[in-house]
């Protein structure tokens, strides 16, 4: 097991204590809680230097989040669940990937595609990293359904089927902005449906990438 998400005996000490707190939790319920916050719903919050660093982009100030060599991180200011995978106090610091990161930024601002992908960490539950993946193999310019995705999780899962609305959160929660293309995902019925940079930036985006986006427009 990679020691780097383990937390030291206080922190889980900590984390047992405000478990047990709650009257109705007994204390095999509280460590069940705890084991479940620590290293499945959020693996990547313990034992990492954490970094980001600011980009100018015509849709308003990017932050970009790193371990220090990998992309952890790529959020709009104001978005929802904006540094979800930041511990509380990163460090601001120049870094060769952000450099990379800002060099792919410039060229698909410019409505280029770009011809590389910066390296980047996925720290989330299996489930979540497995959607993030699939939404990397949606082309530019080209969009897909959360109806499509969850059709393709369950073929490569070998399962019966998947439920759009557990994609659909999955997609929701996507820490890369624009490099992991969520915005490329819309609803069945043809609407642009959510985005966590807010819809506004969703339909800019794909006009940039030239996606065929009019009865997208026509559905709002």
């Amino acid at each position: 097991m990679n020691t780097k998400l383990i937390p030291k005996q206080n922190e889980r000490e900590r984390w047992l204590q405000h478990a047990l707190a709650h009257k109705h939790l007994t204390r095999s319920s509280a460590i069940d809680i705890i084991f479940f916050v620590i290293f499945v719903q959020q693996p990547s919050i313990f034992g990492m230097e954490q970094y980001i660093d600011t980009y100018a982009s015509p849709l308003g100030i990017i932050t970009m989040g790193s371990d220090g060599k990998q992309l952890t991180g790529l959020w709009f200011e104001g978005q929802k669940h904006f540094g979800d995978t930041l511990c509380d106090q990163p460090s601001h610091h120049a870094l060769p990937i952000f450099d990379e990161t800002r060099t792919w930024l410039d060229v698909y601002f410019q409505g280029k595609r770009p011809t590389f992908t910066p390296p980047m960490l996925l720290n989330d539950t299996p489930f979540r990293r497995t959607v993030w993946q699939l939404l990397l193999t949606i082309p530019y310019g080209e969009t897909t359904t959360y109806k499509d995705i969850a059709m393709q999780w369950a073929r490569q899962h070998g399962v019966k089927s998947m439920s759009s609305q557990a994609v659909g959160g999955a997609v929701g929660r996507n820490p890369i902005s624009i490099i992991i293309p969520c915005h490329r995902v819309i609803g069945t019925n043809g609407s642009l449906t959510g985005y966590a940079g807010g819809l506004d930036r969703k339909r800019w985006l794909l006009k940039l990438e030239q996606a065929n986006i009019d009865r997208f427009l026509q559905a709002q």
